[in-house]
């Protein structure tokens, strides 16, 4: 007679059925979380004011500051105007027209009126009725002139004082911020159609006043890139605390060898920063934080050497007089270092950077390979010890994965800067093809064609 026993028996058989759920999650972690969905508070707006109009001038201070009191705000929406029409009795739909929706911005009301100061100057400039201004431009707060001859003030509405030559607002700028790289939307010549104050409530004694703006512009630009201050104007140059995190390697780290701010955290970091050529004095305290806790891990002596040497101890005699560093590029060179720390980067990036694995978790952690399309990984290094371009090929998707996406380039633009390295690069990353290649094929960061024998580098995100 069936019982429970025997259904729950079906499972634990492994036949299919009820999984666990982790098994999901394999969507979101794989490839660097490169499809995890982005989160909604993180975001920058840049509002572009022409200060070159005559209405109040914004200083560069209250600039970042009204970039940073918008509270909430919505992204372009689109809808296509379509006709029905009928092509020898078949249905087609043909697009008319394009409408762009207006979209909302909240600002916080803030005590210093920054938010209010640029809606008056916003106002003033387009609209004539808040003020009135008589011959000798002396503005005029008597404005009951009906039985008078002549009247003392003939501006109203959009008939401005000043007379509107340039839009007061020349572009609105939405920066979506995900894993030290943005998404961003350009509003192009945007314009107020809407601004609400707040209500006020007596009984509320726990609200927070707002101001809400709706915006119309002509047309959207897409961009992405790196977050960093020229990409993504004014972000964290004002009130921004920029003192690093006990946990984070710059502010000393931990003495953990894979986790946040441990040791490989921290040559990843070095390494990122001599690759990118973005060298500077917290290169060197970061390097001069990871050799003092990597001296901490209470591992085999060997580990701990190993450990300690990656960090050179150039980089430490220049961190004791970083009073006086002008270049300190010229100060220490990185030669083997490098290819040393190469390798323990390639570690990090087989835990987090390239697959987010855990060995900890239930996650399954292989990805499955279509081996009708694609070869096996015995079969690809077969291939490159053979196939001198492929294998080259190979190497060109290691540089990207050590080297050039950390860099933010894409897949083409770091296959353009490895085919200009020197051939003593190339030996380097051609030498890992042979040793890496099983291992990058299984974890799904290499493709190799079956038909045409191409490699395919798995790219961590699609371009703009």
């Amino acid at each position: 007679m069936p019982s429970i026993n025997n259904f729950l028996k079906g499972f634990s058989d492994g036949l299919p059925g009820m999984k666990d759920f982790q098994h999901a999650s394999r969507l979101y972690i794989d490839d660097n979380f490169k499809l995890l969905p982005k989160q909604k508070f993180l975001f920058h707006v840049v509002f572009t004011i022409d200060n070159t109009i005559p209405a109040r001038p914004f200083s560069n201070e209250e600039r970042l500051e009204l970039n940073m009191l918008v509270k909430s705000c919505e992204l372009p929406k689109y809808d296509m105007n379509l006709e029905e029409k009928l092509q020898y009795n078949k249905k087609v739909y043909v697009g008319t027209r394009i409408k762009y929706n207006p979209v909302n911005i909240v600002f916080h009301d803030d005590h210093a009126d920054t938010v209010n100061a640029f809606w008056k100057s916003y106002y003033e400039y387009n609209i004539a009725d808040s003020l009135s201004v008589n011959n000798t431009g002396i503005v005029d707060i008597a404005k009951d002139d009906m039985y008078k001859k002549n009247r003392s003030a003939t501006q109203f509405g959009m008939d401005n004082a000043q007379k509107r030559g340039k839009p007061f607002l020349k572009s609105v700028q939405i920066f979506v911020l995900h894993k030290k790289t943005f998404t961003g939307f350009t509003l192009v010549n945007p314009i107020i159609g809407s601004f609400s104050h707040d209500n006020l409530d007596q009984t509320d004694g726990g609200g927070l006043m707002t101001n809400t703006m709706q915006l119309f512009y002509e047309t959207v630009l897409y961009s992405a890139g790196r977050v960093d201050g020229v990409s993504v104007p004014g972000f964290a140059t004002l009130h921004y605390d920029k003192e690093p995190s006990p946990l984070s390697v710059l502010g000393r780290g931990t003495t953990s060898i894979f986790g946040p701010g441990g040791i490989v955290d921290g040559i990843g970091s070095v390494i990122g920063d001599v690759s990118t050529g973005n060298i500077s004095l917290g290169t060197i305290l970061t390097g001069i934080n990871t050799y003092n806790n990597a001296k901490k891990i209470n591992a085999k002596q060997a580990v701990k050497e190993e450990l300690k040497g990656i960090v050179k101890e150039g980089v430490i005699d220049i961190g004791k007089q970083a009073g006086t560093i002008t270049n300190p590029v010229g100060s220490f060179s990185i030669g083997t270092v490098a290819v040393a720390g190469a390798a323990v980067a390639a570690l990090a990036g087989s835990k987090s950077l390239s697959d987010g694995k855990n060995p900890n978790n239930r996650i399954i952690s292989n990805p499955i390979l279509n081996t009708q399309l694609y070869l096996t990984p015995t079969e690809s290094f077969n291939l490159i010890q053979s196939n001198l371009v492929a294998r080259d090929k190979v190497a060109a998707g290691i540089y990207y994965k050590l080297v050039g996406s950390r860099k933010g380039l894409t897949i083409t633009q770091s296959e353009v800067e490895y085919a200009a390295t020197t051939n003593d690069v190339k030996n380097v990353y051609r030498n890992r093809a042979l040793t890496d290649t099983t291992k990058l094929v299984s974890d799904g960061f290499i493709k190799i064609d079956r038909q045409g024998n191409e490699v395919g580098i798995v790219a961590e995100r699609a371009g703009l």
